[in-house]
């Protein structure tokens, strides 16, 4: 089956960096579905596995993690889906992605794709939609009910996939939030997706949150640059509160400002449940259909920016640039037609 795939780790302006490829078509047992591929979207976390590193691999790696398309074929303890069925999904990371015609994905990880959204629309939504829930709703313990209405979020990135689905979640879950954007277009993007405060992370947080008539943030979610909006964060959550984030640091981090509060940082990442195969990874499942119904519902929207056809290593490239440059809004997916 044709692929994109990488056997050296280099710039994306090499063309060797996602080349196009041929693979064999793999084959679903047990909990797997084979899953014909009709959109994917490209994140992050998809250029930092790529990145340069003297490394060279033996058979081509795939990568992609945001995928929706039609359920092939079924490993024989499926019980989940059946062939025929319309799925989105983000996957595992530690297995072949979805720049693939094809690909393996368990069950549990998977949700029935929104019907009112094009296959495009929904490969925007898993990979960001999941590690938003859960850093608000696992991590966090915010009740997406509306438990916790009227408590201030401030979420840091507003405008990347993640904090697009972010905005929208939280505020469903009843939470005035905040979300930092710079950019004309960012700014209007955010308040489009709900945010009731914007306010600019490259200035000083808090004069801005002071303007808003606050002391300190209930909730923070940091989904951009750990490192430089540290100092800010921990100045700014309130007392007992407690802090996501999904941004590895390079620098160590201050404790000193959170023992003081009490408050509390915990993790997120989306593939710790398929990694370690935890007990509750179906909750993965269970979480993206939910997700899917609010969609249908009207209630949340895909974030998809923009969409290139076909998938090839070429719009693979253009794709990797764009979230390289650090300038995307949104969500990049492609299209097989």
């Amino acid at each position: 089956m044709k692929a994109v795939g990488l056997t050296r780790y280099l710039p994306i302006s090499d063309p060797d960096s996602l080349r196009d490829v041929e693979i064999d078509k793999p084959v679903a047992t047990e909990r797997d579905l084979l899953v014909r591929i009709e959109a994917i979207a490209v994140n992050p976390v998809d250029t930092k596995v790529r990145a340069p590193q003297d490394k060279v691999e033996e058979t081509p790696r795939i990568l992609g993690w945001d995928a929706a398309g039609v359920v092939e074929t079924v490993g024989d303890e499926v019980t989940l889906f059946k062939p025929g069925d319309e799925v989105y999904y983000a996957g595992d990371i530690t297995r072949p992605g979805a720049y693939a015609e094809y690909q393996l994905v368990d069950e549990r990880l998977v949700g029935r794709k929104p019907a009112t959204l094009s296959f495009a629309e929904a490969a925007a939504l898993p990979l960001t939609t999941i590690t938003a829930y859960e850093s608000f709703f696992d991590r966090l313990d915010l009740d997406r009910d509306g438990g916790n209405r009227g408590e201030t979020l401030l979420i840091i990135g507003g405008a990347g996939g993640v904090g697009s689905m972010g905005i929208q979640l939280a505020k469903a879950a009843g939470l005035r939030v905040i979300a930092t954007a710079s950019r004309r277009e960012t700014i209007a993007w955010v308040e489009d997706l709900g945010a009731d405060d914007v306010i600019n992370h490259r200035e000083p947080l808090r004069p801005q949150i002071e303007a808003l008539g606050l002391t300190f943030i209930d909730h923070i979610a940091i989904f951009n640059n750990t490192d430089g909006h540290w100092d800010a964060v921990t100045d700014l959550i309130r007392p007992q509160g407690r802090i996501v984030t999904i941004v590895e640091n390079t620098q160590p981090l201050n404790q000193d400002r959170l023992k003081t509060k009490a408050a509390g940082l915990i993790w997120e990442l989306m593939f710790t449940r398929s990694m370690f195969k935890t007990p509750d990874m179906i909750e993965q499942h269970r979480l993206l259909s939910y997700v899917a119904d609010e969609i249908d519902a009207g209630r949340l929207r895909s974030t998809v920016s923009e969409t290139l056809r076909p998938i090839n290593a070429e719009n693979l490239r253009h794709a990797h640039a764009l979230i390289e440059s650090g300038k995307a809004k949104g969500k990049i997916t492609l299209s097989r037609t």
